[in-house]
């Protein structure tokens, strides 16, 4: 059945060595048929009960989601995410929709779509890429495969060119050390010395060390290897990607300093940029709300706060409105 088609793939709980920082976590006293029940009856409202379906799936985690769709189909004979398909519309069904899949299978799917558009929207592509961490990269390939029967690999390899799919393509082959105890300061001091003569300290740019030290060192270690860098360089890391390399490459590279440095810096100042823009960028701002809700967007809205001066859900009372405001403010939660 459908439903069990949207639900393959493992649960993405935990992403491996990184701390997490969900505003959803599982709900207490939960009981599956009497939210299966709940949203039965919010869909046959006459005019749907938006409220209802909001305050349910908003606060509930992905692996509960999942156990309230196979109560809802148990008890209608109906596939629960077709059912909302059909009661909900705009920006909350894709929000609803979105909050149907795990975090991996949404990722898989944001890519997939940035592939599949009428033209490839390197920006989204970029974003997930570039901020994902190794583990997550390795489940996303993963249920890449299950869900669209070919590789991650070659529909990257087939809708980018040049060092710009080079650098993606090397993310994808997930080679990247993981984090060590030791601290090796040769190491740290050699390849910072390498990034420099490979770029700021040469003619041209050697692009092939760059990407090969940024996608396969750990993140702890590149941390150190950028502070070490501006012994050499006048510049820091991002002022020399901005002098020495262009166009997707440069946004590429950019993303994947900004989240060694700082992730949830990163995702603030995308939702900045994305509710200041005229009329929200919706599209980001669902992407990033839905797929980081689970992970760290609680960390997020505190580094929002902290470099904006006001807070997330602030920001979406004054930039969006109606049922798609109630769904963002539901799964920021209250402010801190």
């Amino acid at each position: 059945m459908a439903l069990v088609h949207e639900f393959l793939g493992q649960l993405s709980i935990n992403m491996g060595n990184e701390p997490t920082f969900p505003t959803v976590v599982p709900a207490v006293d939960f009981d599956p048929d009497r939210d299966a029940t709940r949203i039965d009856t919010a869909i046959k409202t006459k005019g749907v009960d938006e409220q209802t379906i909001i305050d349910i799936l908003t606060k509930r985690t992905y692996a509960q989601r999942r156990e309230i769709a196979f109560a809802y189909e148990r008890r209608t004979k109906k596939d629960m995410i077709s059912a909302l398909k059909g009661a909900l519309s705009g920006s909350l069904e894709t929000v609803i929709l979105g909050l149907m899949k795990s975090t991996t299978q949404y990722d898989a799917s944001v890519i997939r779509g940035s592939i599949k558009g009428l033209g490839t929207d390197e920006e989204t592509l970029i974003e997930v890429l570039c901020s994902r961490s190794n583990t997550e990269l390795v489940e996303i390939k993963k249920v890449y495969k299950e869900l669209f029967k070919i590789d991650l690999e070659r529909d990257v390899k087939g809708d980018t060119s040049g060092n710009f799919a080079k650098l993606l393509l090397a993310l994808v082959e997930t080679k990247r050390a993981d984090p060590s105890a030791i601290v090796d300061y040769e190491k740290i001091d050699q390849d910072a010395r390498a990034l420099f003569e490979a770029g700021v300290n040469m003619k041209g740019t050697d692009v092939p060390t760059w990407i090969s030290i940024m996608t396969e060192r750990s993140v702890p270690h590149l941390q150190k290897v950028f502070q070490r860098y501006k012994s050499y360089s006048p510049y820091d890391m991002q002022e020399s990607i901005v002098k020495e390399v262009k166009g997707d490459l440069q946004r590429s590279f950019l993303v994947l300093v900004k989240c060694f440095e700082n992730k949830q810096l990163y995702f603030a100042s995308r939702l900045h940029e994305a509710m200041k823009s005229k009329g929200a960028k919706e599209k980001i701002v669902t992407r990033i709300i839905v797929s980081r809700c689970e992970v760290d967007l609680k960390k997020i809205c505190s580094e929002y706060k902290a470099n904006f001066g006001e807070s997330v859900q602030k920001t979406i009372m004054e930039h969006t409105k109606g049922d798609y405001q109630k769904v963002l403010l539901s799964l920021c939660g209250p402010e801190e």
